[in-house]
């Protein structure tokens, strides 16, 4: 073990503990055996909140990323939430803002390796939804969002309370996708931007330029692991949607490439990933029809393709709603 004139790590840090002869790594608040977290990743769940169709819900479900198969009941969000953002670590997830139609400043959580209602947390700093979210094992930062705005604020997700401001955006963005690792947070597209740009999380301050995407959009949606975060779909605001599927690594700034494509054009999808695999849940396909899917597909992370199909969600259909999972950045 290091030596306590060391000082509190950075989240994020690694250390082999000569005491158990185990590999750690430190949340923000105590060091978690990495093959304790890696086993998640074998069990990996990802929660799909709210979203609906006709009508906004409070409905949760879930998925076991690691294999095939329809989504099952998980509870309940405390209000009805359309265009919400989530985060989660290992152990809570978050949901922050949405429209019941009314947007609201709402955050609520649960335990995600259990099932039940979720509970209220605190509030956002403004009321909004179409934000992005993203988090690593310590924080949980929601960004732009509608009503137009550049803010960016977070929470500590073991701790219950409000949320606190955390910096700016470079300018107003409206449905930015999400993605991190342990310490880099990524905003992607967003309304007419084709702009990555990112944020270090432990820290607080403004997003810095990051990249551009192949195809400006927005209502995509992005999912990561520790090493390579992945845009999903997407629009414009003329009608137009994307079976796009764009990635970066994470540790490198610079364009993003082409990774493959959906098995169909959409926007307003909710992603979940384990250390190895990204699945995409819902989605609203392009105008006039504007057709609301069930439908969850994946790829895998690590090689380039298209996506294939894992299963259905609960309900004929489903757009708008947010993902989060247990095993996303800190591992793979």
């Amino acid at each position: 073990m290091e030596h306590p004139s060391m000082g509190t790590p950075p989240a994020g840090s690694i250390r082999f503990n000569t005491d158990s002869a185990k590999m750690e790594i430190y949340n923000g608040e105590k060091w978690w055996e990495i093959d304790s977290i890696s086993a998640i990743s074998t069990g990996a769940r990802g929660l799909i909140m709210g979203g609906g169709s006709p009508a906004r819900d409070n409905v949760v479900q879930y998925i076991q990323i690691e294999t095939t198969g329809n989504a099952v009941d998980f509870g309940d969000l405390t209000t009805v939430g359309g265009r919400p953002s989530a985060g989660a670590s290992t152990t809570r997830v978050v949901r922050g803002g949405g429209a019941t139609p009314t947007i609201v400043n709402t955050i609520d959580y649960a335990s995600i390796n259990s099932t039940g209602n979720f509970s209220d947390f605190g509030d956002l700093t403004t009321a909004r939804n179409q934000g992005g979210g993203l988090s690593n094992q310590v924080r949980a930062v929601f960004g732009g969002g509608n009503p137009n705005t550049d803010t960016m604020d977070y929470i500590t997700i073991a701790q219950l309370g409000n949320a606190i401001d955390f910096g700016n955006l470079s300018g107003n963005r409206q449905s930015a996708g999400g993605a991190a690792s342990p310490t880099r947070g990524l905003w992607m597209g967003g309304e007419t931007t084709n702009t990555i740009e990112y944020i270090t999380i432990a820290t607080l301050g403004n997003a810095v330029d990051f990249g551009d995407l192949t195809q400006a959009r927005r209502l995509a949606d992005a999912g990561s692991n520790r090493n390579r975060a992945m845009l999903f779909g997407g629009g414009s605001p003329s009608g137009t949607h994307y079976d796009i599927i764009d990635y970066v690594q994470i540790a490198t700034l610079g364009n993003a490439a082409d990774f493959g494509n959906l098995t169909t054009a959409k926007a307003e999808l909710a992603v979940t990933t384990s250390s190895t695999r990204a699945c995409i849940s819902g989605g609203e396909g392009p105008s006039p029809s504007y057709t609301d899917y069930n439908v969850i597909e994946y790829v895998e992370i690590s090689t380039l393709g298209n996506a294939v199909d894992f299963g259905d969600l609960l309900g004929d259909r489903v757009f708008s709603p947010a993902g989060a999972s247990n095993a996303h950045g800190w591992i793979g």
